[in-house]
């Protein structure tokens, strides 16, 4: 299988060469074809591709086919099992962010809570036991616990959900995407 990105007109243009149609899906997965999903290497590739071309530029996926075996049953297939898969991985990406959200709400929570509690304490500390180095290392030492503690869910609200959303609108694009099958005479 080969690749390779080609832009001319404003079309982002994906160019999948392949011997046979059965190289483009996961051959361990029994579900029917048009439900198949597509093999890792393959989905790596166009989706790869797809990130080189303009976010505005609609997509065109075109897989030359050089195979002696009727085409007439296959082709009308490739196109909704394309898209089907890169609609599943899309909806996939939402719920990732779901869980993602979920748990970032749920650590925020408990974050909170031990930093306030570290606070507390950290006061409490100074309180008890004066001025001096014991109480300010004690005082210090539960301030870097509690911030610790909110790191994780500020990863999450910052850091971590901008990567999946971007996966997910990268992978509604290419579920978007005109598919075009040409036969070829010459193998790939």
């Amino acid at each position: 299988m080969q690749v390779h990105a080609l832009s001319n007109a404003g079309l982002g243009r994906i160019v999948i060469k392949l011997s046979n149609p059965l190289q483009l899906f996961n051959t361990l997965d029994p579900a029917p074809f048009r439900e198949k999903e597509l093999a890792t290497e393959a989905e790596r590739y166009i989706a790869d591709q797809a990130e080189d071309i303009a976010k505005a530029a609609p997509i065109q996926i075109v897989i030359h086919l050089a195979w002696a075996g009727s085409l007439d049953a296959i082709v009308p297939d490739l196109a909704p099992a394309v898209a089907q898969h890169f609609l599943l991985r899309a909806h996939e990406k939402s719920r990732e962010l779901q869980v993602l959200f979920k748990s970032g709400r749920r650590s925020l929570i408990v974050g909170i809570a031990i930093l306030s509690s570290c606070l507390a304490v950290g006061w409490l500390a100074g309180l008890v036991l004066g001025d001096g180095p014991l109480p300010d290392i004690l005082r210090e030492s539960f301030l870097i616990l509690g911030w610790v503690a909110i790191w994780k869910p500020s990863e999450i609200f910052l850091y971590g959900w901008p990567a999946i959303v971007e996966q997910r609108r990268l992978f509604e694009r290419l579920s978007a995407a005109v598919v075009v099958v040409a036969a070829v005479s010459e193998p790939a």
